[in-house]
C-alpha cells in the first residue's frame, strides 16, 4: 500500500511514544515517516510516561488538557505538540481530531529500550498502538534495544542495565529503527484492520544487523523487578536482568542474536475457548 492512498491523500500517521517529546528516537521516526512521504503529525507526552501501559491519565487545568506546539530538531515542517498525558490518552485525543485531521495510522516510538516478551502489557509504547488497534486503527511500536550489545549474554538477551546512563542519547542507532520502521509499513497497511505490530530492532547499525526475524513473544521481559528490601509500611525494588533461559524462535532470542524482530499483537479480546457454567453459580445477599 503507497503512502498515498486512492483519494490522492497522503495518509496520515500520528507518532507518539512514551518518552517525551524530547526523546530523540521520535524525531528519528517522525523525519524517516515524512520523507517516506506520508503526512506525519507528532503528539506526545511532554514528560516521561514509561510504562505506563494503555492508562488514561492527564494532567487538568481547571478541567483543560493542556498541549504546547513544540519544533523537532531538524523537522521544523513537521507539526509537533507536547502533551500533559499519556500515550494512550494522546491517541483517544488524535482520534477525535484535538491535533488535526484523524490518522489512518499510529506509530509509537522510537523507544529507549526493547518492548519484548511478556513485559509488552507493561509498555506505554505498546499501549498507544494497542488503543489505536481497539479503535480500528494499525499501528507499528518501535524499540531501540540499547541494552545490547554492550554486555550481550545467551541467559539475559543482551541486557545490560547499568550501561543505560552512562551512554549519551544521540549516540545510539535510532535510524536503524526508524529505517526498519518505515520499511515495515507497507506490510502493516496490507493486514486486517487493528493490527499491531510490535518491532524491536537491535542497537547497530544497519549493516551490522543480521536480519529481520518473526518471532513470538518470550514467556519473561528482558528485565525482571525484585524485592530488594522490606521494612514496616514500606519495600523498596531493584530491577535486574532477567535469568530465565531464551525461549527458541521468541523475539528475545532474535534480538540477543542481533536480529531485529517482529511480532503481530491485537488488543485484548473476548476468550471464546473459555465457558463458564454461569447457572451454576449462587450470588446471595451478604449477611450484615
Amino acid at each position: 500500500m503507497s503512502a498515498v492512498p486512492g483519494n490522492g491523500s497522503p495518509m496520515r500517521i500520528l507518532i507518539t511514544n512514551d518518552d517525551g517529546i524530547e526523546a530523540p528516537g521520535i524525531r528519528w521516526l517522525a523525519r524517516a515517516v515524512a520523507h517516506a512521504g506520508y503526512d506525519v503529525v507528532v503528539a506526545a507526552p511532554l514528560s516521561e510516561s514509561s510504562g505506563s501501559s494503555a492508562s488514561m491519565t492527564a494532567v487538568m487545568q481547571d478541567g483543560k488538557i493542556c498541549f504546547e506546539e513544540r519544533e523537532l530538531p531538524g523537522a521544523k515542517n513537521i507539526p509537533a505538540y507536547g502533551v500533559a498525558a499519556s500515550p494512550a490518552y494522546i491517541v483517544l485525543l488524535a482520534l477525535r481530531e484535538a491535533f488535526g485531521p484523524e490518522p489512518d495510522v499510529v506509530l509509537s516510538g522510537i523507544n529507549r529500550g526493547a518492548n519484548a516478551g511478556a513485559a509488552v502489557v507493561h509498555s506505554g509504547t505498546v499501549g498507544a498502538t494497542l488503543t489505536a488497534s481497539h479503535a480500528g486503527l494499525h499501528g507499528l511500536a518501535v524499540s531501540l534495544d540499547v541494552l545490547t550489545p554492550a554486555a550481550a549474554s545467551a541467559s539475559s538477551g543482551g541486557a545490560a542495565i547499568a550501561a543505560l546512563d552512562r551512554i549519551d542519547d544521540e549516540h545510539h542507532h535510532w535510524a536503524s529503527g526508524a529505517e526498519f520502521a518505515v520499511r515495515l509499513l507497507p506490510s502493516l497497511l496490507h493486514t486486517p484492520p487493528g493490527t499491531v505490530f510490535n518491532l524491536n530492532v537491535p542497537d547497530l547499525h544497519v549493516d551490522g544487523i543480521r536480519g529481520l526475524r518473526q518471532a513470538s513473544l518470550a514467556r519473561f521481559g528482558q528485565v525482571q523487578m525484585s524485592i530488594a528490601e522490606a521494612g514496616d509500611g514500606y519495600v523498596r525494588t531493584a530491577v535486574q536482568a532477567a535469568e530465565e533461559t531464551l525461549d527458541p524462535g521468541s523475539d528475545l532470542a532474535a534480538l540477543a542474536e542481533n536480529f531485529a524482530v517482529i511480532t503481530p499483537i491485537r488488543a485484548p479480546h473476548e476468550d471464546t475457548d473459555v465457558r463458564i457454567n454461569v447457572e451454576a453459580i449462587r450470588v446471595q445477599s451478604p449477611a450484615f
